[in-house]
């Protein structure tokens, strides 16, 4: 009898174990999209900024992401954190002048027009 309640209270924990996994893997995938939004916003954005600029992206009265730019040398670093609920994951994105010239996201020269004036 004890060998049975051993046996089922293992699998149940097994199950409990695997469907919080599994929540948070959903979550954190909800919160990836929303940082990638933020990138793919920041990338769409580019032309005619400052030398820095932050963004905040809302839906649905709700704070889904927060991008930052800044020009560095040769490039852009894009860092936009999404929030899904609790979450709140950030992804670092390093695109170079001539990554950004090659994919359209800028023409050559653009970077170097970025100033803290603008």
């Amino acid at each position: 009898m004890s060998k049975h309640l051993f046996f089922l209270l293992t699998v149940f924990s097994f199950l409990s174990f695997t469907y919080s996994q599994q929540k948070i893997e959903d979550d954190l995938q909800s919160a990836l999209i929303n940082a990638k939004k933020g990138v793919y916003w920041a990338l769409a954005n580019l032309q005619g900024k400052k030398t820095k600029f932050e963004k905040s992206l809302i839906s649905d009265d709700k704070l889904i992401s927060k991008v930052k730019v800044s020009k560095e040398l040769n490039g852009v670093k894009i860092e936009s954190t999404g929030y899904y609920q609790t979450i709140e994951l950030t992804v670092v994105l390093y695109r170079s002048s001539d990554s950004l010239i090659k994919d359209g996201y800028i023409k050559k020269g653009e970077l170097d027009d970025f100033s803290d004036e603008n």
